[in-house]
């Protein structure tokens, strides 16, 4: 792996500790509403007449055309209320409520869609445009209250709010008049424009991105632009999604649904997604079929290779290829129909896995994990893999596992890195910076020489000025280093580690199963534990020689 431009690193999940992020809330969401029929987002080959998806030229006229004079009743609508609020502005100057002097721009309408209805005017859904034109005429007013030229009552300009001003025009609004076929409420300084009963303008007809709201069953040419059609087609949009765990198989309908996925998402050529591929990719495992056998050892399923079917209304949409194991659930593969990409299926499916996995922890207690594969850091296509936290990493050295957060800096340095070496690190800092850490007596062994690889640059520092306070403090406290003096009058220690004759860097030290040098320890050992180590390790190096001590693991217990 140390050779490999892209080392891959096994991650994997324990599933009863997943927190789901706001990005994948959001993804479910987002199929749920779908599901609901309150996505207007459908699959490609619904939004035209062709089997490709394709719209025809002259049914894409018709609707370009149908959209255009749509959005031309609707701008006129707002430009009318536009000019009537200017016209009530104006009414409120002339009346004095407004500074006569007060410069403001002309007022904008904009449409409101469903996501901020309830944010501009709690309990109900009719609301159809806004204005904040409140907002600029408060700030214009406490500009001229601040100035020395005005006589503004302050006390008078402190009641302008813009829920105030928003009154004030509203009741100058109903005196101009002429006022579009719409009701018109205040709401925390917004100017909301509500439909009536003979209003034809809603959300229902023009819909974000200039996109025609249609139905689910909208190929026959009967789309409608009346909100009361799409009403009574909105128990028909409502689909039903099916996911079914069946033994791994060789399925036809899979393997469409596979070479389509292939061939649009990947590029791949028509020749390497042949029937022989699929198989020995994703058919044929080396796993042996456990069939359940009633107990908490095994899942209602068994143990084995599965493909995990999603459909919806019926249709094959994405299959998970997975491997279940007496400890974990273990993700090999998904392929999704390119029409339904919007739905972000590979992540609904991972959260889908894992919900399994915490379900079947009843009837299987050894089942805890879910493994996600290989996972490369500098591959930015597999990124997501590390946001199902909290993840671990596989080191490949030493097979142990490294939370993703802990490794994360080090991969950004570098694509191989020893991740025990940086658990280990991180432990020590945690574990060696009380200052309650005791060290005893060493126990030396013998150690034949090993590559020890790079040094990790994670360790918790201390400060140089911590450093000099250390050896100004050797030099002081007499008693302490009383403590350490072997029983040969000329065994006095130099308090630099560096010195000479006294180079204690290179030293081998054991330490929770692994070795490092002293100088790759310095860094993390707080200065009392340098105090009280560093001039036993000089002893140590005094009586086994420079040279073997170097050798030697000096263990700390």
């Amino acid at each position: 792996m140390d050779k490999t431009c892209c080392p891959p690193y096994t991650i994997r999940l324990k599933a009863s500790d997943f927190v789901p992020t706001k990005e994948q809330q959001r993804v479910s969401r987002r199929l749920e509403r779908f599901l609901d029929g309150k996505l207007d987002v459908q699959p490609r080959e619904q939004r035209g007449a062709s089997s490709s998806g394709d719209v025809s030229d002259t049914r894409r006229k018709t609707l370009g055309a149908a959209k255009s004079e749509e959005n031309k009743k609707v701008e006129a609508v707002m430009d009318d209320l536009s000019k009537n609020i200017d016209q009530a502005v104006q009414l409120c100057i002339r009346s004095g409520e407004f500074p006569s002097n007060m410069q403001i721009p002309k007022a904008s309408v904009k449409k409101v869609f469903c996501a901020r209805r309830k944010k501009l005017a709690e309990g109900t859904e009719q609301i159809l445009y806004t204005s904040n034109i409140a907002f600029p005429i408060a700030a214009a007013i406490k500009r001229i209250q601040t100035s020395e030229k005005e006589g503004i009552n302050s006390a008078e300009g402190n009641r302008l709010s813009p829920e105030t001003i928003s009154e004030m025009l509203l009741s100058a609004m109903h005196k101009v008049g002429e006022t579009p076929d719409v009701s018109i409420k205040v709401c925390k300084g917004h100017i909301n424009f509500l439909s009536s009963a003979k209003d034809s303008f809603s959300d229902r007809d023009v819909v974000p991105n200039g996109n025609i709201s249609r139905g689910a069953n909208s190929l026959d040419g009967s789309e409608t632009l009346h909100a009361k059609k799409d009403s009574e087609n909105h128990q028909a949009r409502k689909r039903k999604l099916e996911i079914h765990l069946k033994r791994s198989s060789f399925d036809p309908e899979e393997h469409e649904l596979y070479k389509r996925y292939q061939l649009k998402v990947h590029n791949d050529k028509p020749g390497h997604v042949v029937e022989s591929s699929y198989r020995r990719f994703l058919v044929d495992s080396p796993l042996i079929d456990v069939q359940p056998s009633g107990d908490e050892k095994v899942p209602p399923c068994g143990f084995g290779s599965f493909h995990q079917q999603y459909r919806i209304d019926g249709r094959l949409i994405a299959v998970g290829v997975v491997d279940i194991l007496p400890k974990c659930l273990s993700s090999v593969y998904l392929f999704w129909d390119p029409d339904y990409a919007f739905l972000s299926l590979g992540k609904y499916s991972a959260i889908q896995e894992i919900n399994w996995v915490i379900e079947n922890q009843a009837r299987c207690p050894s089942l805890q994990y879910y493994y996600l594969g290989y996972y490369i850091h500098s591959c930015s296509k597999m990124r997501y893999k590390a946001a199902y936290r909290p993840s671990e990493l596989l080191c490949p050295l030493r097979f142990q596992w490294v939370p993703f957060e802990v490794a994360r800096p080090m991969l950004d340095k570098k694509p191989y890195v020893i991740l025990s070496d940086i658990a280990i690190s991180h432990n020590q800092c945690s574990l060696l910076a009380g200052a309650s850490e005791t060290l005893v007596e060493p126990a030396a062994s013998e150690h034949e020489d090993m590559e020890q690889g790079e040094t990790n640059d994670n360790f918790m520092g201390c400060s140089d000025e911590d450093e000099d306070e250390d050896e100004d403090d050797d030099d002081d406290d007499d008693d302490d280093e009383e403590m350490y003096e072997t029983e040969s009058e000329d065994s006095h220690i130099e308090s630099d580690p560096g010195s000479k004759d006294n180079d204690i860097n290179n030293i081998l030290i054991g330490l929770y199963g692994s070795q490092y040098r002293y100088k790759e320890m310095r860094q993390i050992i707080t200065p009392v534990g340098r105090k009280q180590l560093e001039p036993m390790l000089q002893s140590y190096r005094k009586v086994v020689g420079a040279e073997l001590s170097e050798r030697m693991v000096y263990e700390i217990n």
